[in-house]
């Protein structure tokens, strides 16, 4: 059952969302909540996430920086200059450590958050990287890009020891499951692929969307998986039956972000129509219904 709820979806009562007005928005979901907007960046911010702890907020965007905000500090932020073009996505390394970023300037980068300094570079995509995270464990780095690639890099050697290829146009996004044995990666063609890391081999393939997928989130279980599309619909999928459960059509646009809350009881999606839509999950039964439809402007593209 999907159906409203009255907590948060990232951290303690606080959900993040960027936006082309260039502001970070962060909600406080409790009764009586506010919300609070950031402004530092000069661009469309393109990416945003909470630190495993919740005391930080990272942001990417198209002005070519990165910037790591305190929620409990209003205003300020630190900046990270590296890239030469724009930044696509952003993640923090499970132990909040290290940020991971994927730029138009065919660059992976990893950053240390302690000492707020850039560290290395990854660089064998050929074209934009659209999107790169860390694994559970930190071992792990996977990228994709336009070069229709995903790669599988080794964070202490720096070197790519995997390249998954078979995509029919750009990779979109990228990430592991909960436990780190997996990867997944969608595409532009409307595709979503999973790969058993233990032994390099696909082992499910969906097409269930009819255009290009933007973004996906595990559930902590690994058995479900939620996908964002520019069809303007997110999808459920059942891991375990290897099937589509549900379709959900809240948005009046290209979806283009989704993520399971930690404890995976919730998720939100946010979308070009300018909604963030916040969902209680529960697979039982097929009724959902929109509780969060609050910023003026679009969601990041």
């Amino acid at each position: 059952m999907l159906s409203p709820v009255q907590t948060s979806v990232q951290t303690a009562n606080n959900w993040p969302q960027g936006s082309v007005d260039k502001s970070l928005m962060i909600w406080n979901l409790t009764p009586k909540g506010r919300a609070f907007r950031f402004v530092g960046h000069e661009d469309v911010i393109t990416g945003v996430q909470f630190s495993p702890f919740g005391n930080l907020v990272a942001t990417s965007s198209k002005d070519r920086t990165v910037r790591l905000w305190t929620p409990s500090m209003k205003g300020e932020s630190t900046v990270f200059k590296a890239h030469t073009a724009t930044i696509r996505s952003v993640a923090f390394s499970h132990d909040g450590q290290r940020l991971v970023t994927a730029s138009d300037d065919k660059s992976v980068k990893v950053w240390s958050v302690h000492r707020q300094c850039f560290i290395y570079s990854l660089n064998q995509h050929t074209n934009w990287v659209r999107c790169a995270r860390f694994s559970p464990d930190g071992r792990l780095i996977a990228s994709c890009g336009d070069d229709r690639s995903v790669r599988l890099w080794d964070t202490s050697t720096k070197q790519c020891i995997n390249c998954f290829t078979d995509y029919g146009g750009s990779a979109t996004f990228v990430d592991f499951n909960a436990s780190g044995t997996c990867i997944a990666s969608s595409g532009a063609d409307s595709s979503l692929k999973i790969w058993d890391l233990r032994t390099n081999k696909l082992i499910q393939h969906y097409q269930v969307h009819s255009a290009g997928i933007n973004s996906f989130s595990f559930h902590p279980s690994n058995n479900y998986l939620i996908s964002a599309s520019s069809d303007s619909t997110v999808k459920i999928l059942d891991l375990l039956e290897g099937r589509l459960i549900y379709t959900l059509h809240g948005h009046k646009g290209a979806v283009i972000t989704v993520a399971f809350s930690r404890p995976g009881d919730l998720f939100a999606s946010g979308g070009a129509d300018g909604q963030v839509l916040l969902w209680r999950t529960n697979f039982d039964t097929k009724s959902y219904q929109d509780v969060l439809q609050q910023h003026s402007r679009k969601v990041h593209p």
